[in-house]
């Protein structure tokens, strides 16, 4: 489901595909419910090992991260700090990621491209950057790491499936109509630095 608090929009699992439709690239949007840690081994381990993840993340989130976990008693644990990793490492693996996994919202650090633009558009998912550098920021929105599983991987590998609240700011990068603001704003970006090149290159002599 989607709503609005405080003038936050908030998503809340489990996520479908229609309360994703009005969500465009540049939003800013919180997440309420369950979200799972997920790297390359695991991405790995689905797509061509062909594992069954331990953890549902179907109608769900995933999050490219490699948390700092402080272990409690009775097989608890704590998060201390679970800042973003760089999404594009899971890029070749993200289409088929998304198709056998039915994920429907991947949070990480930076841009992704054209598999996960594919995998946005044909299976109504979004891909959504979490702020670098606030890390501890981020545990105190987990609430909960309900389960642990294959930590045979250590602990930067382990799917730590987390129930958050208000988890965020995210911003869209990638939206379920395929649009990618990381590579739109490129194509802006380079014709302002071009322009600017041209500028300068005229009144300093030295620069070829």
């Amino acid at each position: 489901m989607v709503e609005v608090k405080d003038g936050k929009k908030i998503l809340t699992t489990p996520i479908s595909a229609e309360d994703l439709k009005d969500i465009k690239i540049g939003d800013i949007i919180y997440l309420n419910g369950s979200m799972t840690t997920c790297r390359d081994v695991a991405h790995r381990r689905l797509v061509e090992e062909g594992r069954e993840l331990p953890v549902d993340v179907r109608n769900n989130a995933i999050f490219h991260a490699g948390p700092i976990i402080r272990p409690l008693e009775n097989d608890k644990f704590e998060m201390v700090s679970v800042g973003p990793t760089t999404s594009m490492r899971m890029e070749k693996f993200e289409y088929e990621f998304v198709q056998k996994s039915g994920v429907r919202v991947i949070i990480g650090k930076g841009g992704m491209k054209e598999n996960t633009e594919r995998a946005c558009k044909e299976f109504g998912a979004i891909h959504c950057v979490f702020p670098a550098g606030n890390a501890v920021v981020a545990a105190t929105e987990v609430e909960e790491i309900v389960r642990a599983e294959w930590r045979d991987l250590g602990m930067p590998e382990t799917l730590w499936n987390c129930r958050v609240k208000e988890f965020g700011p995210l911003i869209v990068s990638i939206d379920t109509e395929g649009n990618n603001l990381f590579e739109e704003r490129k194509v802006i970006y380079n014709k302002r630095k071009d322009e600017q090149y041209d500028i300068i290159s005229k009144q300093v002599g030295f620069i070829k």
